[in-house]
């Protein structure tokens, strides 16, 4: 009987995922935010709670962690990483000071303490780089000049979140200093020997994982990746970290084939994910930190667009350019909601993870507005401010010349 609701319960599941994402792409949306509503009306004080398939659920939305950072690895070479943190790093640093900090402080001054402090502030600085990307796709922009420098600070967040995601994860578990220390140790060693593996010996591996059987291939990926992930949990360092360095690790015909292969396994996971993330959130504990969460959504989308500003302006982006990089930057996701579910499973402040539910609401809906508007609104301001100076000047310029004018006898 037990097995029959549980079939019931996740077949409702995925076909009610499957119906909001036909709807969010209709209208040419992201689904996260309906997934997430899903997740809470089925959830915790819901409309009916969901009791059989909730740990089916929960192993399911730690593999779609996985595959999300496994397929963000996929996308990226070794050297692609190397030569992005040589170039961008600045504009990394900037991105991480204007978007980290609000954060931070709002955490502090609602009294939660240092350690939600540090989680709050990755919440708000990593930006979505899955509806980044749909986003782009959707605007017809993947072929302009800026952006080339919006992908290279979404890859410096992905390479700040091998270090970070390591530090949080030893935080919330009440790790002292000398375990903390040696957590982030044994994170940045393997982050620097998968590196150092991918760039010498990385068409060997590719090759040793190569097959022309589709399914064989999928197998061997996907099996390598939960392996590696879980022994990087086992070290205490972050599942996510280690699905990561596999996919940075796979290059060429592999990761392209890999990549195929993995997305819809990847979408599924990852839906199951925000729909698991909402279901541990109370939805009568959003309306309390409403507020807090619009006040820090609308001062980090205004970060956000600042950091894309400067760092088009600083590949030498025309004005119009920097505009659209910096609105295309606000979107938070997965990965908030990812830095945001280690605190809630840890119990570190039972109000961060409806502020960050909320939070991400608000971003990932106002996103796609601001990466199709910002550039249409700037300018148009920009042309309001110039139009009195215009007028004035063409008052004054007709009299400048009568007063020039020789006077007649």
């Amino acid at each position: 009987m037990h097995s029959a609701v549980l079939l019931i319960e996740f077949g409702s599941i995925i076909l009610g995922l499957g119906l909001l994402g036909r709807f969010a792409a209709r209208f040419r949306l992201s689904p996260i935010p309906l997934y997430l509503l899903a997740g809470l009306a089925f959830g915790e004080g819901g409309l009916l709670p969901l009791g059989a398939s909730e740990e089916f659920v929960a192993t399911g939305a730690e593999i779609g962690v996985i595959l999300l950072l496994l397929m963000l690895g996929l996308e990226y070479t070794a050297s692609d990483l190397v030569s992005n943190l040589k170039t961008h790093y600045p504009s990394g640093l900037v991105d991480c000071a204007l978007n980290a900090l609000p954060g931070a402080a709002v955490a502090l001054l609602l009294g939660w303490g240092p350690v939600a402090a540090v989680v709050l502030a990755g919440v708000t600085w990593i930006s979505s780089s899955g509806v980044i990307a749909k986003v782009l796709g959707d605007l017809g922009r993947v072929g302009n000049r800026e952006t080339p420098v919006i992908l290279s600070v979404l890859v410096l967040e992905d390479l700040a979140m091998a270090v970070y995601l390591p530090i949080v994860t030893a935080l919330v578990a009440g790790a002292g200093l000398l375990a903390g220390s040696l957590t982030l140790a044994i994170a940045l060693g393997a982050a620097g020997l998968v590196l150092f593996v991918a760039l010498r010996y990385g068409r060997v591996i590719s090759r040793f994982v190569s097959s022309d059987d589709p399914e064989k291939l999928l197998l061997v990926v996907l099996g390598l990746t939960i392996l590696v992930a879980g022994v990087a949990q086992q070290l205490q360092v972050s599942a996510a970290v280690g699905a990561f360095l596999v996919g940075i690790a796979l290059s060429g015909e592999v990761a392209e084939g890999a990549h195929t292969l993995l997305s819809p396994l990847r979408d599924l996971f990852a839906a199951v994910f925000f729909v698991f993330f909402g279901l541990h959130t109370d939805p009568s504990s959003i309306p309390p930190v409403l507020l807090p969460a619009l006040g820090l959504a609308v001062v980090t989308a205004l970060t956000k667009i600042a950091t894309g500003y400067w760092a088009a302006r600083r590949a030498g982006i025309s004005v119009k350019g920097r505009w659209r990089a910096g609105g295309a930057l606000v979107a938070r996701g997965e990965f908030s909601i990812v830095i945001a579910g280690l605190a809630v499973s840890a119990g570190i402040e039972p109000s961060l993870g409806p502020l960050a539910t909320a939070y991400v609401l608000i971003l990932v809906v106002l996103g796609p507005l601001t990466a199709r508007y910002t550039e249409p609104v700037a300018t148009w301001w920009s042309r309001r401010r110039e139009s009195p100076r215009v007028t004035a000047e063409t008052e004054t310029t007709p009299r400048a010349k009568e007063a020039d004018a020789p006077v007649a006898d």
